[in-house]
């Protein structure tokens, strides 16, 4: 159904290629994970299947790619809308109008379809993704879990033959990332849907599949069975790492397979002595804070608090009001009641552009902040913006310490979604605030990145910079976070460490929590550390 025969390609003024000598064969009814670090060239891979590479981007091929018979170089994107339904990173890239509805039904009604059929299928795509309570809603409104549902439900709607999906579930809390994921299986399964999808958090998928190909600096490295693959790459999911420590075979893909796999060799557990962070003042704290974003109640009665050395993680399902929070805490909106405090004082109609000198603030887009034509240009912009020297040897360690100083002359908009992502933080932490917000800084990310950006903000964090993650990523808050608030329904339903927090938790527990519920593990670490003899 899709066959790649050696693929290269080059973007526009770029010396190495994205995609090297790809030859890839998918079938019919195949459900295949795309998986790489990034920049390896997931993303490009999936945008040669409909056609926005060449025709859209540019720049050079080579090769011979057909899908369902069709040679993209022959048929434009539009021509192959009809047999693949396309799901970007960034799900506001492809929304077209203003209410959820509507956008479901535009590439219905771009495809002159009977009004009858419209209306059922809008229907079936609000209840596959359980967003029939958003139908009304305006795009702008919803949280960025809600508008990447929406982009999946428009993508369905137009009954494509293949589904690709770019990080489907980078924005989506563990419960609804699940419920997506088993919405793509069921669809895979009752309608043989060919579905290829790239993710970063293979822990959510890897079960589901059939088949993964990892790539390395634009090759195909491997191309097999999960089991086969996972056991060869460089990096893998939790589970998995547990695994290949312990050898387990065959390797567990489940949580429930990996427990089967740890009642065959029992494990002791050697007590460890929790670390005491050592924290100082406190920088920012909200006070009963009363919020509404779009007419709508998003915050009641939260506090929360933030001390120099320490990162804070706010957790909680999509649209329980952890951006809104974020936005709060840095002056962007204003409470409805309540009030947020910087060193003790109130910043009620303080400008923003005063606060950014003390509060960095990276939002979930990476491309709301990246505007300059080159890295180098963006973080010296935000040095000289701050009242401080553009300094060359600043801005090459910031890069350095992100893995991004290969990149430094590059287009923002020539970057992978991770390296956009880490781009983003890397112009806004070159400044050196002593409050970090960032939201979603882990989306995009590989695993090794998400190593080195937790080991990073624990260096921040030992130089008393006061740190708050909005995330969904359980493993990233397993890695570096001292405390953990989760938010439901807008207010705060519980807070502590990690351990009390995540440990026994249904949802938000990590897959070490989940493998070795007695121990209170829950990183590959813990698990080294904790069976050392």
């Amino acid at each position: 159904m899709i066959d790649f025969q050696q693929v290269s390609y080059y973007y526009p003024q770029a010396t190495a290629p994205a995609l090297d000598r790809c030859t890839l064969q998918i079938a019919e009814g195949e459900f295949v994970l795309v998986c790489g670090a990034s920049g390896s060239g997931k993303s490009s891979l999936l945008r040669a299947i409909n056609g926005l590479i060449p025709h859209f981007h540019g720049g050079t091929w080579q090769g011979q790619l057909k899908v369902c018979g069709r040679d993209t170089r022959r048929n434009s994107p539009r021509d192959l809308a009809e047999l693949v339904g396309f799901v970007f990173q960034d799900p506001d890239a492809q929304f077209v109008v203003e209410i959820v509805e509507d956008e479901l039904a535009f590439a219905m009604e771009n495809a002159g379809l009977p009004q009858a059929i419209m209306r059922r299928r809008i229907e079936e795509a609000l209840d596959q993704l359980e967003i029939a309570h958003l139908r009304h809603r305006s795009l702008t409104s919803l949280s960025g879990g809600e508008r990447q549902r929406v982009a999946i439900a428009a993508a369905l709607t137009v009954q494509p033959q293949i589904l690709v999906l770019d990080e489907p579930t980078s924005q989506l809390d563990p419960h609804t990332a699940e419920e997506v994921l088993t919405a793509l299986q069921k669809l895979n399964a009752d309608l043989g849907l060919t579905i290829v999808l790239s993710e970063h958090r293979l822990e959510r998928v890897v079960q589901y599949v059939d088949r993964i190909v990892w790539m390395h600096a634009g090759k195909i490295g491997l191309a097999d069975a999960p089991q086969l693959v996972l056991a060869q790459m460089p990096f893998a999911p939790p589970l998995v790492e547990v695994a290949r420590h312990f050898n387990w075979q065959p390797l567990p893909l489940t949580i429930k397979q990996g427990r089967a796999a740890a009642r065959q060799q029992p494990i002791t557990s050697q007590a460890q002595p929790m670390p005491v962070a050592t924290l100082g003042a406190e920088l920012l704290r909200s006070e009963a804070l009363d919020a509404s974003y779009a007419d709508q109640p998003a915050l009641h009665g939260v506090n929360v608090r933030l001390h120099a050395g320490e990162i804070v993680a706010i957790m909680g399902r999509n649209g329980s009001g952890k951006t809104t929070l974020l936005r709060h805490l840095v002056g962007l909106q204003q409470p409805i009641r309540g009030r947020v405090l910087l060193q003790q004082q109130p910043i009620a109609n303080r400008p923003v552009e005063q606060l950014a000198q003390q509060i960095g603030f990276v939002p979930q887009n990476p491309s709301d902040i990246l505007f300059h034509p080159s890295l180098d240009q963006e973080l010296a912009w935000t040095l000289t913006n701050h009242g401080q020297a553009a300094d060359p040897g600043q801005i090459e360690q910031t890069l350095q310490r992100l893995n991004l100083l290969h990149l430094r002359e590059r287009h923002p908009r020539d970057l992978s979604g991770g390296e956009a992502q880490r781009a983003a933080f890397a112009a806004i932490v070159v400044a050196r605030p002593q409050i970090l917000l960032l939201d979603e800084p882990t989306r995009g990310l590989d695993y090794a990145a998400k190593q080195q950006l937790a080991n990073f903000l624990q260096s921040l964090a030992s130089e008393q910079h006061g740190i708050i993650v909005v995330t969904h990523d359980v493993e990233f808050v397993a890695l570096c976070a001292q405390r953990v608030v989760l938010l439901g329904e807008g207010e705060v339903v519980v807070e502590g460490t990690p351990q009390v927090v995540l440990g026994d938790s249904l949802l938000f527990s990590t897959q070490v929590g989940k493998l070795f519920p007695k121990f209170g593990w829950l990183s590959v670490a813990d698990v080294l550390t904790g069976t050392q003899q």
